[in-house]
């Protein structure tokens, strides 16, 4: 595989609403971000902690695309 067709995850400049993780993700799997922005609400529902703290760790990971 070449470095041309080869994906990388970052995160969105373009499909973004607070740092651009879930609209990365949707690029990187060739999905609508919607889907990744609900399961992180889902997950924010029970106390919070399940979905944030994925979520700032994929801030700080992934690199600005």
């Amino acid at each position: 595989m070449s470095n041309a067709s080869a994906k990388a995850l970052r995160r969105s400049r373009n499909n973004r609403v607070v740092a651009g993780v879930c609209g990365g993700l949707g690029e990187f799997f060739g999905i609508s971000p919607f889907w990744f922005r609900l399961a992180f609400f889902i997950a924010l529902i029970p106390g919070g902690i399940p979905g944030l703290v994925p979520y700032l760790i994929m801030w700080i990971v992934m690199p600005r695309g």
